[in-house]
């Protein structure tokens, strides 16, 4: 990366930060500037420092450029062995308690959290659960709010969910509307959506397990190390945690903190109390009370 682009990089991120308070300063540099080449030629923008001037002088840019950086790509049962770990591992911890909360991080369109209520529905625990996913795209949010998904895309999530050991058709939980999967209202009313930021806002909530896969491989260091603090902070003891298949907790301060549980899912439950778990302060969830 070359020094002016760098700069205009970081000026970029702090003029949202300042104007919009979009807080993009500790994503990693690299995928930002993946993403900003694409936006520079969708929005017509000679170069950063072009695109600042629009985002700052235009606000439908600005939410045109966050579709963009907030790379919205998800799927339902995405990675189907993940899914199968949290039904061997998670599930019999989870019918524990009674009445198990759980926080799908960065939910993005909603299928991983949708995916989760049906598992839950499916070991008889979803009735009794809590399930709170949160992201910073509004339009994502509202997406995932809705349940309703491209038809086309069903046999994809239909073949996910029979390898993530489902235990009847996944066609079973939708309706038809014309081109469109609609899913049930039953699942949907279990998932409390809502936005949240890792890179500034506070623990909510006291969970039993939180999922946030494949967020963090678009952080720096510092916000990767932000994020596991307000996992660790929100879990109970003895939680789990469940990161994508590129994420780990290794080589960062919460090494010692996570035992791993099926390692080469990316599942991992906490151990003791640490202390560099410290509090991040932040603006409350609009909607939600703070738990414990």
């Amino acid at each position: 990366m070359k020094d002016t682009e760098r700069a205009q990089l970081q000026a970029l991120m702090e003029a949202i930060y300042q104007r919009y308070s979009y807080d993009f300063r500790d994503y990693s540099p690299a995928s930002q500037l993946r993403r900003l080449h694409h936006a520079l030629e969708r929005l017509h923008c000679a170069d950063l420092a072009a695109l600042q001037q629009r985002v700052l002088d235009e606000p439908a840019c600005f939410g045109e450029l966050l579709q963009i950086l907030t790379v919205p790509v998800t799927q339902m049962f995405r990675d189907p062995a993940f899914f199968l770990a949290l039904r061997e591992h998670v599930v019999p911890v989870l019918k524990t308690y009674p009445s198990p909360t759980i926080w799908v991080a960065g939910c993005c369109t909603g299928e991983e959290a949708l995916s989760l209520a049906i598992l839950l529905h499916e070991e008889g625990l979803l009735e009794r659960s809590r399930i709170y996913a949160t992201d910073i795209n509004p339009q994502a949010l509202a997406t995932a709010a809705r349940g309703a998904y491209p038809l086309h895309r069903m046999q994809e999530y239909a073949d996910n969910y029979v390898a993530a050991g489902g235990l009847g058709q996944l066609s079973e939980y939708y309706t038809l509307e014309h081109a469109t999967a609609r899913f049930d209202a039953r699942l949907l009313e279990k998932i409390n959506f809502a936005d949240h930021s890792l890179a500034t806002d506070s623990v909510f909530v006291e969970t039993q397990l939180v999922l946030c896969r494949n967020v963090l491989i678009y952080f720096n260091k510092t916000l990767q190390e932000r994020s596991l603090a307000l996992f660790h902070e929100s879990l109970c003891h003895r939680g789990f945690l469940g990161l994508g298949s590129k994420e780990s907790v290794q080589f960062t301060r919460f090494a010692t903190d996570f035992e791993p549980v099926a390692g080469q899912e990316k599942l991992y439950r906490k151990r003791a109390p640490s202390p560099a778990a410290s509090h991040y302060a932040g603006r409350q969830v609009p909607g939600m009370k703070h738990e414990h």
